[in-house]
């Protein structure tokens, strides 16, 4: 009896986590197709329908089963399960994840209810955005250079300015093995306590498997951990607030990212910079910064 019980409850938290990963996926996909392709966003929405549909019918089936065990109590361990509160697991983003999450699906709606002139003020944001973002940086002789909005941003916009070749799924790895390694340094800006939100050693690594696993957003942890994999400062530029720097014990010429909060429908974005090109100059790509 009580391993028919272990063996629901995995099947009960791996459903659970199942719904979690394909709603982000749907996200995901959601997201990479422009508002104004009524055809695949049509399409999109349907083959979601389907794959949730498929997935309930899957989940349902795996759990007819232990209704037709003589020896196993469903409603009971269902009780037990839902004092549990298996819906508040510790979450796998960290609280600005799930703020930024929140803020994309707010936006997303409102652009979707909004009239052509509140489309068009969005748009003038975004614009004085970059226009801001293009001072700041020619300042500095670069200019913006646009990162695919995949969930990896953050990690294509450092790939994007090393010299070596090296793969996001390696940045990523690198940057999750670090912060395990030195979990001391990194937890107590993982745990909220303002918020009340007490995250635990195993609540870190969780999140750090995520880091490794998913398409999740990266933020100044990750940064800070990518800084010391690097041994390089990084900075960060944004329209509206100073430039943070990360990183700067270290002597190395700074990899500089882009902060925008308009840049993307379903949220922040980061990019990548490169140097100006001068009109007429001869030669071939700008080399990279570092």
């Amino acid at each position: 009896m009580e391993d028919t019980e272990n063996e629901f409850q995995r099947v009960i938290r791996r459903h659970y986590r199942e719904k979690r990963e394909l709603q982000a996926h749907i996200q995901a996909l959601k997201s990479s197709v422009p508002k104004n392709d009524k055809n695949r966003r049509k399409q999109l929405l349907a083959d979601a329908a389907r794959l949730e549909v498929e997935m309930e019918q899957r989940h349902q089936q795996e759990l007819e089963k232990f209704k037709k065990d003589p020896d196993t109590d469903v409603e009971s361990i269902t009780a037990d399960l839902t004092k549990m509160n298996l819906e508040n697991l510790p979450p796998r983003l960290s609280r600005a994840q799930k703020r930024r999450q929140r803020r994309a699906n707010v936006e997303r709606q409102r652009q979707e209810r909004m009239p052509t002139t509140q489309a068009e003020q969005q748009a003038t944001y975004r614009r004085e955005e970059e226009e801001k973002v293009a001072a700041i940086l020619g300042a500095k002789n670069l200019e913006m250079k646009t990162i695919p909005a995949d969930g990896h941003c953050m990690y294509r916009a450092i790939q994007d300015q090393l010299v070596f070749s090296v793969t996001v799924e390696n940045l990523r790895y690198r940057t999750a093995y670090y912060m395990r390694k030195h979990i001391d340094d990194f937890l107590p800006f993982f745990t909220e306590p303002e918020a009340g939100n007490f995250y635990t050693r195993e609540d870190f690594l969780r999140y750090c498997d995520d880091i490794v696993h998913k398409a999740s957003w990266g933020g100044q942890l990750e940064l800070r951990a990518m800084s010391h994999v690097l041994k390089t400062p990084i900075e960060v530029v944004q329209a509206n607030s100073p430039i943070i720097v990360i990183g700067e014990e270290y002597n190395r010429k700074p990899l500089t990212l882009v902060y925008l909060h308009y840049a993307c429908d379903f949220g922040e974005h980061y990019n990548s910079v490169k140097p100006i090109e001068t009109p007429g100059a001869i030669g071939g790509a700008a080399p990279r910064l570092f």
